[in-house]
This record gives C-alpha cells, sequence and structure tokens, in this order.
C-alpha cells in the first residue's frame, strides 16, 4: 500500500466549477483510450471514480452502517466547514475503524466507474440530497456542489493524464 499522504507528482487541482471537473474527467478518459493514463495512488482510475459517485449516492440513498463521529468530533469539524468547503482536502486521511480507511472503493473498469460518476453528478446538479451531511448537517446545493468538487480534486489528483 501506498501511503497516499506522500505521493510525489500528485496533481493539485482546484475546481471552480462541475463543468472544470467535468472537462477533467473527460481528459482522464482520453488518456486512458490512449493508454497513457498513469495511476499515483493506490486505487485504478474505475475505482476513484466509483468512490467519487457512492459518497454522493450516499448523501441520497444513506450511508454505509456503523459510519458517524462522535458528537464533539462533528462539533470541531463543522467550525471548520468553510475551510473544507474552499479545500483543498488532505491526502492520506482514513476514516477510522473502517477495513480500508473509507467505504466506495469495490474495483470497477474505467467504463464503469465514469459511468456511476456521470450519473451521481447529474443527480446532485438536479437537486441537493434531502438528508443532512454526516459530518456537518445540513446544507445549501451549493455547499453539496463544492464539499463533492473538493473530494473529486483530492481523488483525481492521484489520476496523471499525462
Amino acid at each position: 500500500m501506498i501511503n497516499t499522504a506522500k505521493v510525489a507528482g500528485r496533481r493539485r487541482l482546484q475546481f471552480h466549477s462541475a463543468e472544470e471537473m467535468m472537462k477533467d474527467v473527460a481528459t482522464i478518459e482520453a488518456a486512458a483510450r490512449r493508454g497513457s493514463l498513469r495511476q499515483l495512488g493506490n486505487w485504478s482510475p474505475g475505482q476513484c471514480l466509483g468512490h467519487l459517485a457512492s459518497w454522493v449516492d450516499y448523501a441520497y440513498d444513506g450511508y454505509p452502517p456503523g459510519l458517524g463521529a462522535p458528537w464533539f468530533i462533528k462539533l470541531i469539524l463543522r467550525l471548520a466547514k468553510k475551510r473544507f468547503l474552499r479545500g483543498p482536502l488532505k491526502a492520506g486521511v482514513k476514516i477510522p475503524r473502517t477495513e480500508h480507511g473509507t467505504f466506495g472503493i469495490e474495483p470497477l473498469s474505467i467504463e464503469e466507474g465514469l459511468a456511476r460518476f456521470r450519473r451521481a453528478w447529474k443527480r446532485l446538479e438536479a437537486s441537493p440530497p434531502s438528508r443532512p451531511n454526516i459530518i456537518f448537517g445540513p446544507m445549501t446545493h451549493e455547499e453539496w456542489i463544492k464539499i463533492n468538487l473538493r473530494h473529486a480534486e483530492l481523488h483525481l489528483g492521484f489520476l496523471d493524464p499525462g
């Protein structure tokens, strides 16, 4: 396992809109088709995209059982919510007491990952989740999009289209 907090050459992305992010995803897709896409972390391109899609979908369909944080951790993180919305998210962070440090990382082909990712983003762009964020509580539609853009910056940065 690669310590992703120490990966050299990771792209430092900053998306101001979903359109910018989707343009980067299209670049990643084109590089994968050419065979020039480099994976810098532990996950395949399909896993990265599927992971991002999973976290969008959890906000609508429910979070994995047992996922949560003690009230005092939530309080601390809620006080830092604006920092998380502006980014960047820190690489190498793991969710305590989870087998792989997170959820939604099942192996997927890049085609499967792209399809899930695009479907999840269409859902997010159409309307905000009705349930509160598991850490930050109630969020506006704009905040849901921002937190997911920050998440995408983190993981897509481990995919180098060359």
